[in-house]
């Protein structure tokens, strides 16, 4: 199954390259949803040592136990900083026209876009930190922060703060199950069959409306009909 596949790929990745992996996939899932909270869980189970590998940093191995579940959470927390700052410049530099002309690129959709400004409007600068700590919606905040010009000072460190939280909190979640890992996988992957399959009737359902809707448009625009 694909989903099982891409689970399963993610989780060698993670275990055969260690805190890079999870730096690099923190990083990208500041601007492209890229299973952050697989990313980080996994990241603890091998710091708890679930795995034969180990947690190395340049080349010297940390031991297992808490300073491998931290030193783990931490290249998480500074890989989606990273990650979060590079966003935050691409939405000052390409700026409204950027996200209306090629904001698929990144995911983001007029209708996306359309709500990333009604949460900033509500939220005004808490919309960083509160965007951070929400499933989803974390990956679409630092490219239209920069386009709305949040300023860099709050949002670096509002964002710092969202970031931690989710990256110590998943990976002690990884960390606890330690050894159990593979039991927790292959439960978890149950909950993740079910959220697939509830997102693609989600996306069925949306795309019928949305075709209905098209074609009253049509015959309200032409009374021949």
């Amino acid at each position: 199954m694909l989903l099982a596949s891409v689970t399963s790929s993610l989780t060698t990745f993670v275990r055969d390259n260690g805190i890079y992996a999870v730096f690099l996939l923190m990083l990208v899932d500041a601007v492209f949803p890229a299973a952050s909270e697989a990313v980080m869980v996994v990241g603890g189970a091998l710091a708890a040592g679930a795995f034969s590998a180990t947690v190395t940093l340049f080349g010297a191995e940390i031991p297992q136990g808490f300073w491998s579940y931290f030193a783990v959470a931490l290249a998480g927390t500074l890989g989606y900083l990273v990650g979060a700052i590079i966003g935050w410049w691409i939405g000052v530099a390409g700026g409204r026209p950027l996200l209306e002309r090629h904001g698929r690129w990144f995911h983001l959709t007029p209708e996306q876009f359309g709500r990333a400004e009604r949460w900033f409007d509500r939220y005004e600068d808490l919309a960083v930190f509160v965007g951070r700590i929400t499933p989803v919606v974390r990956s679409f905040v630092s490219i239209p922060a920069g386009v709305f010009r949040v300023p860099f000072v709050r949002y670096t460190l509002l964002t710092l703060a969202g970031s931690a939280i989710w990256c110590f909190a998943f990976a002690a979640v990884g960390w606890a199950v330690g050894s159990s890992y593979e039991t927790f996988d292959n439960s978890f992957r149950y909950f993740e069959i079910a959220v697939l399959a509830g997102l693609l009737l989600c996306a069925i359902y949306l795309f019928l409306r949305r075709r209905r809707a098209s074609k009253l448009e049509r015959r309200a625009s032409d009374p021949s009909r």
